[in-house]
């Protein structure tokens, strides 16, 4: 499986040019959520943007029929960029509830991404949507437990609209990560990894053993990209170097 780092976690701590070099030393095949000016220079050296933000943002997201022009106007527009550098996914958000039942949050959710969906299909971008925990990083997000994403996949049935699949979020909010990847892996687009608890290094600290959930991944038969998503605490390239050996499976 492909491995790929998320920008955001190290912006501000190493110098670009030097991230770059050392993620393709170690072994990873691209980066995610990367900041526009910082595009070409991915692509010039031979990596992939793997995701994009698909709209903003986290709290005003899809479950709130106030916010679905802006949202389907912003990840129009963001599905033709994601064409022109070859970008697979773009990453959407339920919206914080507000009050709102789950229910309702499903059916304004489908409405917004069928809106959404046949483009998406037609250019060739899936639009994966994150799920996050509502317990200690993101109070009140909507879409934090598993059934609720797959509902909402199940009902708008688009092969261009599924779930991401954060492991630190759902290892918060429900666990059980093995089993749930076995019996919704269809529904999946992508990964993200962090430690838990702390979202540091994947190393002998944390409650989530990284080995064993990527063989199951991998004996899904996905053949998509893991993205690093930690923020580590100490020297930021060992850890990127642990963390690519840890999920790398034969």
């Amino acid at each position: 499986m492909k491995q790929d780092i998320c920008w955001w976690c190290y912006q501000g701590r190493i110098e670009p040019k030097r991230l770059i070099a050392e993620a393709k030393r170690i072994g990873y095949e691209g980066f995610e959520l990367v900041p526009e000016p910082m595009w070409d220079m991915i692509k010039e050296a031979g990596l992939k943007i793997v995701t994009h933000g698909g709209h903003g943002t986290i709290d005003n997201g899809m479950n709130d029929p106030r916010n679905h022009s802006r949202i389907e106007d912003e990840l129009k527009a963001n599905i033709d960029k994601a064409v022109q550098y070859e970008i697979p996914i773009l990453i959407c958000f339920s919206g914080n509830r507000r009050g709102r039942p789950d229910e309702e949050g499903i059916e304004q959710t489908v409405a917004c991404l069928k809106r959404v969906a046949p483009y998406a299909e037609q250019k060739g971008v899936t639009l994966a949507l994150e799920i996050l925990n509502s317990k200690v990083d993101h109070r009140d997000y909507q879409f934090d437990k598993m059934s609720w994403g797959v509902r909402v996949v199940e009902l708008v049935n688009s092969p261009r609209v599924k779930i991401l699949y954060d492991i630190y979020h759902a290892q918060i909010m429900e666990g059980d990560i093995i089993r749930t990847i076995r019996a919704h892996h269809d529904k999946i687009a992508h990964y993200h990894t962090a430690g838990n608890p702390g979202r540091n290094e994947i190393d002998d600290t944390q409650e989530l053993y990284y080995p064993a959930i990527m063989k199951a991944i991998k004996e899904t038969g996905y053949t998509g990209w893991i993205g690093q998503e930690f923020v580590p605490k100490g020297d930021p390239i060992a850890a990127l170097k642990v963390a690519f050996e840890r999920c790398s499976v034969g």
